[in-house]
């Protein structure tokens, strides 16, 4: 499986309006996890975060939270954030742009958030702008380092690697919350918390405004 651990300064040019990372001198990092809420998973990284006195932001799946309305208003609770990641975990490429824009909108009365990140990373111009206007008004967030918590190929040590190798102040780094990515995260988030804590790092939610 192809995709970039580290996202590059020519993409993230390439594809402006989407927020990549948070310019800082500071020693933060922004942990984010997708595609939760999971009755297993979320629970483990809410511990986990809890342990270190760090923060983050989850991009829920509208029926995930449905499914799991007590774990989502746990991570809230707890002092998290929270944004939207579509009701049915859509890819934006290949979807409709009228049924992608009702799918997030649906995600919307659920999930009370000004943050959406698109699954797969994969959206539109047009889908973005449209749910970027008055009616939803939802600001794309996009990552700056990739775990590679989802790939079956890359264990925990790899997916540890994958961030501390790539993460410096200012990165959103992207782990999952889900079944499929349960494995490998329970043995990387540890590390990854213990190794950026050890650094004097604090791990922050993302901010509602940007430069």
């Amino acid at each position: 499986m192809f995709y970039l651990k580290k996202t590059p300064w020519f993409f993230k040019k390439f594809y402006q309006g989407r927020t990549w990372n948070i310019p800082t001198d500071e020693k933060i990092l922004y942990l984010t996890f997708d595609d939760g809420p999971h009755p297993e998973a979320t629970p483990f990284v809410l511990e986990q975060l809890k342990k270190f006195n760090a923060k983050a932001t989850f991009f829920c799946v509208g029926k995930n939270v449905a499914e799991n309305f007590s774990v989502y208003e746990q991570i809230i609770a707890e002092g998290h954030k929270v944004g939207n990641h579509t009701y049915s975990h859509l890819n934006g490429w290949k979807t409709d742009d009228k049924i992608y824009i009702e799918d997030i909108a649906k995600a919307a009365k659920i999930i009370d958030s000004d943050l959406f990140r698109p699954p797969y990373g994969k959206i539109t111009k047009f889908q973005m702008k449209a749910i970027g206007g008055e009616k939803l008004h939802l600001k794309t967030i996009m990552w700056d380092v990739l775990s590679g918590d989802f790939d079956q190929s890359v264990n925990g040590e790899n997916c540890y690697l994958n961030v501390i190798n790539n993460a410096k102040p200012g990165s959103i780094v992207v782990f999952h919350d889900s079944l499929k990515s349960f494995t490998t995260l329970k043995e990387a988030l540890p590390r990854v918390l213990k190794y950026y804590t050890e650094k004097e790092y604090r791990f922050a939610i993302l901010p509602s405004e940007y430069q």
